[in-house]
C-alpha cells in the first residue's frame, strides 16, 4: 500500500516537472519568433525606400530690401597714390594669438586672402619700412588698452609710422569689466566710452565715405544679442559715425530701461586730431555686419590697397538630376518651380543658369509622377546647362581607366540620343573621388571622352575649413574650389534642416553662407536634385541669399561658363596653379576616396637633401648598405636622384613619384629615403616636401662653400660644360650682371647654393629643427664610419650598423669605399673622386669675401638651433677675426 502510493506521487510529480518543462520551452519558442518576425518587419521597413510626404507650400523667402539700389550712393573707390608707398599685409596687434578675436580677425583676414602677420603686445615691433617702403598697409589692435598701454618708444615709433606713410588703425574696444565704471575718457583723445551697453537697430551711416561693398540704408530690427557693447561719444570733428543704433535693456545690468537716443557704435577718426586715420569698433567680429565694415575698412585706411572686387562669379551645381529613391525626386511641378526661380534669379544674377550634373542609367526610375518630372527636366533642357557623371554614378577611384571611359561613353551616348546639350567642358567626379588625392585615370579618360577642362573639388587642400580650398591646374584641368552652402544630399524640408531653420536662415543672413558671397570672387556651390523638390530648400536658400546680399552688399553677382570661370579664378591667383601634394593616409576623408591599391608605405621616412658637391652621394651608398635602409629606385635620365619637389617632375603627380620606391617588407622597421642634391637650395622644395612628409627626417652635408663652388665648376667643365671650358673659375664667379646670361647662370649656380643659413632657414620655415640633422661634409670625407654612427642615432633605427668594418680608404681615389666579402672595394664611380688642379688665391680671395658675412649669419642659425658648428666653420670664423 505504502509502495504503491509513493508510486502514484512519483508519476504526479514527473508529470508536473513535464509539463512546467513543456511551459517554458513553449514560451522560450514563443519569444523567439516573436524576435525573428519583430526583426524582419523592422529590417523591411528599413531597408525599404521610404516615400516621403510632398510639402504642397515650400517656405517663402522672409528677406526683403528697405531700399532699392537706385536710391542709393555708388560704391566709393578708395584707391589713391598714397597705397604706392606700402606694402599688401596687415599688421596685428594682441596680447596673445590665442583670444577669440584674434582668430576671428585672422580668419576674416584669411577668408579675404590678406597676408598678415601677428604681434604680441610688450614685445619690440617688427621692421615697419623696407627700402623706403612701408611694410604694412594697415595696423590691427585687438584691444584698445593694448594701443593705449604700449611702452613710449614703441608708441611713438608705429605713430610715426602711420603718420608718414599714411597708414590707419582698426581698433576694436572692449567693455569694462570693472564695478561701477560705465563712462570712462580714453586717455589722449576726445573721445568717451561708454560700456556695457545693449543695443537694438543697428544701421550704418548712410553719408561716410568708407562704403564700397557695403550698402547703407538697412537695418538690423531690434536687439542685438549681446549685451556688452561700448558706444562712443564725442565733441570733436576729427569724428565721424559709422554706426548708430538704439539703447536696448541690458538683461545683466538692475534699472536698465529702453530709451530711445541715437548711440554711435562704431566711429571713424579722420586723422584731424593727431594725423592718423583710425576705426573704432565697439564689439568683436561675432557681430555679422562688423565682417561687412571691416572690409571696407581695410579698403579705406589702405587707400585701396587692400581692396576686394565687386564682381561675384556664381555657379549652381544641380548634381545627380535623376538619382534618388522613390519619394526624394522631382516631379513635373518641381520642375516648373526650378524654370520659374531661374527667371527670378537671373534679374539678381547676370547670366544665371543652374548646371545640371547626370547619370543617365537613373533616367525614369522613380514613380509616375517622377518619372513624369523627369521627362519635364528633359523638355526644358535647353534652359540649363549640364555636365556629365559616371553612367551609374561609379567612385571613379575605384576604377581602371579602361572601365571609366566606358561607364562615361555610356552617359555620353545618352546625352546625344536625349539631345542633351553638353559643351562647357565640365565636369565632377561623384563624391570627389579621383579629383583629390589625385587617381590619374580619371583625368586620363576625362581628357578622352568629355575632354574636360574644368571641374571642382571641395577636397584640396583637405575640406576644412572651408575658406582655406583652393584650386589647382593638373593634366590641363583646371581644379576649382567648391563652396559649401549649407545644403546636404538629403537636405529636404526646412522645418527639418540640421539643428532647425533658423541654423540655415542665420547662415543666409550675415552667415556662413553671406561670408562665402563675401569674400570669394568665385563660387561654385553643390546642390542636389532633392534639394529642389519636396519643399524646394535649394529655390529657397538661393533667392534669400541672393535677395540679402542685394540689401547689404554692392557685390555685383554674375555667372559665366564654367570653361570661362576657371580662367578667370587662375588670373586672379595664378600662385594656385601648381598643386601641392598631401599625404593621403594623413586625413581619413582622403584615405577614403583615394585609390585602393595604393598604400602611402611607399614614401620615404627620410631624404638627403643637398647641396649639391658635397658628398651626398657617398652618403647615399653608404645608407644604401645598412639592411633597414632602403633606396629609391634609379632614374634613367636622373640616376640615384628623383628630383621630385624642385623641377617639373613634380608636375608628374604623386603616383610618379611613389612608383620609385618599392613596397618594405616590414614598413614598420624598415626606412625608405631618397636623395636629390638639388633639394637644398630650391625655394619650392621645402613646402612641397613638408606638404607630402611633414614627419620626415632630413640630412644635409655642409663642406666650405668655397670649395663646394669649385667642385661644381670642375664638375661642370669635366661634362664640357662651353661656358666652363671658355672661362676661368675666376672669371665665373667675378661675372657681373652684364654678361651673357649662360655666363651668369654658371656663376649663380656656383655661388647661390654656398649660402647654406639663407636655404637652412627656409628649409626650418617649414620642419621643426628635431628633423633636420648636419654633417660636417670633411669629417664624412675623412671619418665616414663616425659620421654613420651618429646618422642611425639621428634616424632611431635598428638594428645598429657597424661601419667600421665595411668602409675601407682606397689611397687610389682618396676616400672611402665599401668593402666587399671577397675582401674587394667597391668604390664609387670615375666621377667621384675627381682630381684637378688647386684653387687659385686670388679666387679664395674672392669666395672668402663673398661668403663672409654669410659664414657668420650661418654660425649664428646653427647656434640658435643647437647645433654643432662644422670644424671648417670654425676655422673660417677664427681666421677672419
Amino acid at each position: 500500500m505504502f509502495l504503491r502510493r509513493y508510486i502514484e506521487r512519483l508519476k504526479t510529480s514527473c508529470f508536473r516537472q513535464k509539463t512546467r518543462s513543456f511551459s517554458i520551452t513553449r514560451v522560450f519558442i514563443i519569444v523567439i519568433l516573436f524576435s525573428l518576425v519583430t526583426f524582419f518587419i523592422l529590417s523591411y521597413k528599413l531597408m525599404t525606400p521610404r516615400h516621403v510626404r510632398k510639402m504642397p507650400h515650400p517656405p517663402v523667402p522672409k528677406v526683403h530690401c528697405r531700399f532699392e539700389r537706385k536710391m542709393q550712393f555708388a560704391p566709393r573707390d578708395h584707391n589713391t597714390r598714397d597705397n604706392l608707398q606700402i606694402s599688401k599685409k596687415v599688421l596685428v596687434i594682441a596680447e596673445s594669438h590665442y583670444p577669440k578675436l584674434v582668430r576671428q580677425i585672422v580668419q576674416t583676414l584669411e577668408l579675404a586672402r590678406f597676408d598678415y602677420k601677428i604681434e604680441s603686445t610688450g614685445k619690440h615691433l617688427p621692421p615697419l619700412t623696407h627700402l623706403d617702403k612701408g611694410r604694412w598697409s594697415v595696423i590691427i589692435f585687438e584691444n584698445l588698452e593694448a594701443y593705449l598701454a604700449m611702452d613710449q618708444w614703441n608708441r611713438e615709433m608705429i605713430d610715426k609710422y602711420c603718420k608718414d606713410f599714411k597708414v590707419g588703425m582698426i581698433i576694436f574696444v572692449h567693455s569694462s569689466d570693472e564695478l561701477g565704471i560705465d563712462r570712462e575718457k580714453v586717455t589722449g583723445f576726445p573721445l568717451i566710452l561708454r560700456y556695457n551697453m545693449g543695443l537694438r537697430d543697428f544701421h550704418l551711416n548712410m553719408y561716410s565715405e568708407m562704403w564700397r561693398i557695403a550698402r547703407p540704408g538697412e537695418v538690423i530690427d531690434g536687439p542685438l544679442e549681446d549685451d556688452d557693447w561700448t558706444v562712443f561719444e564725442y565733441h570733436n570733428n576729427t569724428y565721424e559715425p559709422l554706426a548708430f543704433a538704439r539703447a536696448a535693456p541690458n538683461q545683466f545690468i538692475e534699472g536698465t530701461e529702453q530709451d530711445n537716443s541715437t548711440l554711435v557704435a562704431a566711429i571713424l577718426d579722420v586723422g584731424k586730431h593727431d594725423g592718423i586715420k583710425r576705426v573704432f569698433f565697439g564689439n568683436s567680429l561675432e557681430f555679422w555686419l562688423h565682417r561687412l565694415m571691416m572690409v571696407d575698412a581695410l579698403s579705406y585706411l589702405s587707400h585701396g590697397k587692400l581692396s576686394l572686387s565687386l564682381d561675384r562669379y556664381i555657379q549652381i551645381d544641380v548634381d545627380d538630376i535623376f538619382v534618388g529613391i522613390t519619394g526624394t525626386r522631382m516631379t513635373a511641378a518641381d520642375v516648373e518651380a526650378m524654370v520659374q526661380a531661374q527667371e527670378r534669379f537671373q534679374k539678381k544674377v547676370e547670366g544665371f543658369m543652374f548646371n545640371m550634373g547626370f547619370s543617365g542609367y537613373y533616367f525614369q526610375t522613380g514613380d509616375n509622377p517622377e518619372n513624369e518630372g523627369d521627362k519635364k527636366i528633359l523638355e526644358y533642357k535647353n534652359k540649363f546647362w549640364w555636365f556629365g557623371h559616371m553612367w551609374k554614378h561609379e567612385h571613379s577611384h575605384k576604377f581602371p581607366q579602361q572601365r571609366l571611359e566606358q561607364s562615361m561613353l555610356k552617359n555620353y551616348q545618352f546625352a546625344k540620343e536625349m539631345k542633351i546639350p553638353v559643351h562647357h567642358q565640365y565636369a565632377v567626379a561623384p563624391l570627389h573621388a579621383g579629383v583629390f588625392p589625385i587617381h590619374e585615370e580619371l583625368y586620363n579618360a576625362w581628357k578622352n571622352v568629355w575632354d574636360i577642362r574644368v571641374t571642382s573639388t571641395e577636397e584640396y587642400p583637405r575640406l576644412h575649413p572651408a575658406w582655406r580650398r583652393r584650386g589647382f591646374i593638373y593634366k590641363g584641368v583646371m581644379v576649382l574650389p567648391r563652396q559649401t552652402c549649407g545644403l546636404f544630399t538629403h537636405t529636404m524640408y526646412y522645418d527639418e534642416y540640421p539643428g532647425g531653420p533658423q541654423v540655415l536662415d542665420k547662415s543666409i543672413q550675415g552667415g556662413e553662407l553671406f561670408l562665402t558671397f563675401l569674400f570669394n570672387p568665385i563660387n561654385i556651390f553643390m546642390t542636389h536634385m532633392s534639394n529642389y523638390g519636396n519643399d524646394r530648400l535649394a529655390l529657397y536658400t538661393f533667392e534669400s541669399a541672393f535677395k540679402f546680399v542685394q540689401c547689404w552688399t554692392n557685390l555685383r553677382l554674375k555667372q559665366v561658363p564654367p570653361l570661362e570661370m576657371g580662367i578667370k579664378y587662375f588670373e586672379m591667383y595664378p600662385e594656385e596653379k601648381d598643386p601641392i601634394w598631401r599625404n593621403p593616409c594623413s586625413y581619413k576623408r582622403h584615405l577614403e576616396i583615394w585609390s585602393e591599391n595604393k598604400t602611402c608605405d611607399r614614401l620615404p621616412k627620410f631624404m638627403v637633401i643637398g647641396p649639391q658637391k658635397t658628398g651626398t652621394t657617398a652618403l647615399y651608398t653608404f645608407l644604401s648598405m645598412h639592411p633597414a635602409i632602403i633606396s629609391n629606385y634609379n632614374s634613367s635620365e636622373t640616376f640615384e636622384e628623383v628630383q621630385f619637389f624642385n623641377g617639373n617632375n613634380y608636375y608628374k603627380g604623386l603616383d610618379w613619384y611613389m612608383n620609385f620606391f618599392p613596397i618594405p617588407p616590414n614598413a614598420t622597421s624598415d626606412f625608405l629615403f631618397e636623395k636629390s642634391a638639388t633639394y637644398f637650395d630650391s625655394e619650392l622644395a621645402p613646402h612641397r616636401a613638408h606638404a607630402l612628409l611633414p614627419k620626415a627626417k632630413l640630412i644635409c652635408i655642409l663642406v666650405h662653400p668655397a670649395k663646394r663652388a669649385y667642385s661644381w665648376y670642375q664638375h661642370i667643365k669635366a661634362h664640357k660644360d662651353p661656358i666652363a671650358m671658355n672661362h676661368s673659375f675666376y672669371e665665373v664667379i667675378t661675372a657681373t650682371n652684364s654678361a651673357p646670361q649662360k655666363l651668369q647662370s654658371l656663376r649663380n649656380r656656383c655661388l647661390m647654393p654656398g649660402i647654406y643659413v639663407q636655404h637652412l632657414s627656409r628649409w626650418l620655415d617649414f620642419y621643426p629643427a628635431r628633423q633636420l640633422f648636419i654633417v660636417d661634409g670633411e669629417k664624412l670625407k675623412n671619418q665616414p664610419a663616425a659620421v654613420m654612427h651618429n646618422v642611425q642615432r639621428f634616424l632611431h633605427i635598428e638594428p645598429h650598423y657597424e661601419y667600421n668594418d665595411l668602409l675601407r680608404f682606397d689611397p687610389k681615389k682618396g676616400f672611402y669605399c665599401q668593402t666587399m666579402s671577397n675582401n674587394k672595394s667597391k668604390c664609387l664611380g670615375r666621377s667621384k673622386g675627381r682630381k684637378y688642379p688647386p684653387m687659385d688665391q686670388k679666387s679664395m680671395a674672392v669666395l672668402q669675401q663673398f661668403y663672409s658675412k654669410h659664414n657668420v649669419a650661418l654660425s649664428h642659425l646653427l647656434e640658435k638651433y643647437k647645433y654643432r658648428i662644422p670644424n671648417w666653420l670654425e676655422q673660417e670664423l677664427s681666421s677672419s677675426r
